[in-house]
């Protein structure tokens, strides 16, 4: 008797499917970050220090650059589609992240705003690669309320370790602000490299190392103590 070929694709498929939605955000950031490096290396150059540099300098260029289908030094910028891809995957990425972070939390009111901001995060982060630029920046601000948001229950919890992360990841963005208006670009640069680097770290480390259970008994503990005190 011959085997049905098709006998047992839906359950290959549905386990593919299933993989793709557990580690949705880790390819999100993988893809955004390999999309954005093939952009940095067919860049023609140019930048805010020296508008005569060649190609891209990590230490020398924002990400913006990257976006514009003109580099700094005048010449057409053929990366631009990478990192506008890059950048919608990176969006997409942040906007799950945030969705599945409201899920965990037990208070209701903040798992609320987290989603709103999750949505909200999958239009403005994207928008920094468009000729919105200006707009999409708040998605900074967006972020940074739901890292905050975020950091609060960690402080609650036993993820020692991910306290420290959400306080270092929250300096430096701050830090980064702090030079940016000051003027001092040669650090600014730099910064956003480390507050990047330092947000995509904290966002997988808290997708994929804690759960639900880790803030719901901050909820547990708080019923305790009104109990007691009755």
């Amino acid at each position: 008797m011959q085997s049905n070929p098709s006998f047992g694709h839906p359950m290959e498929s549905l386990t593919i499917t299933q993989m793709i939605k557990n580690y949705s955000v880790l390819i999100c950031l993988v893809l955004s970050m390999i999309l954005l490096v093939i952009a940095s290396k067919v860049y023609p150059g140019g930048s805010v220090l020296d508008k005569n540099s060649i190609g891209f300098d990590w230490s020398k260029n924002f990400f913006s650059n990257l976006f514009e289908t003109k580099a700094i030094n005048g010449s057409e910028n053929p990366g631009w589609i990478w990192a506008t891809i890059g950048m919608a995957f990176h969006s997409i990425g942040y906007g799950i992240f945030f969705i599945n972070m409201s899920k965990k939390l037990s208070s209701r009111p903040w798992a609320t705003i987290l989603k709103l901001i999750g949505a909200a995060n999958i239009l403005f982060i994207f928008l920094i690669a468009t000729p919105l630029h200006d707009l999409g920046v708040l998605s900074i601000v967006f972020t940074l309320v739901g890292l905050f948001a975020i950091t609060v229950f960690t402080f609650k919890s036993k993820l020692h370790f991910l306290k420290f992360c959400c306080i270092f990841c929250l300096l430096t963005y701050y830090i980064f602000f702090l030079l940016f208006g000051l003027g001092n670009m040669d650090l600014a640069v730099i910064l956003q490299k480390v507050y990047t680097t330092s947000s995509m770290l904290l966002v997988l480390g808290l997708e994929y190392f804690t759960k639900q259970e880790d803030f719901i008994q901050i909820k547990l503990e708080g019923q305790k103590i009104q109990a007691t005190n009755r």
